[in-house]
């Protein structure tokens, strides 16, 4: 008895369930809603510009980094 899946296609929506399979569009009002009813609710989480700031540094480091490990192979 084996678990192999069956062989999908990149980029095809063969499966029709889930998020990642709706269209963008659509990913983007459910997301939207989402937003909204946390913030209604009082539990998203809202940046500070020194958090926002920190954010951005980590992510451009990281990338930065990303890049060049993979030059050095």
């Amino acid at each position: 008895m084996t678990n192999e899946q069956p062989e999908k296609k990149q980029g095809s929506n063969t499966n029709k369930r889930g998020f990642a399979s709706m269209d963008k569009e659509k990913q983007r009002a459910i997301a939207s809603k989402g937003g909204k009813a946390a913030h209604e609710k009082g539990t998203a989480h809202e940046f500070t510009s020194t958090e926002a700031a920190a954010a951005g540094r980590k992510g451009g480091l990281a990338s930065r980094n990303r890049n060049t490990s993979s030059k050095a192979s």
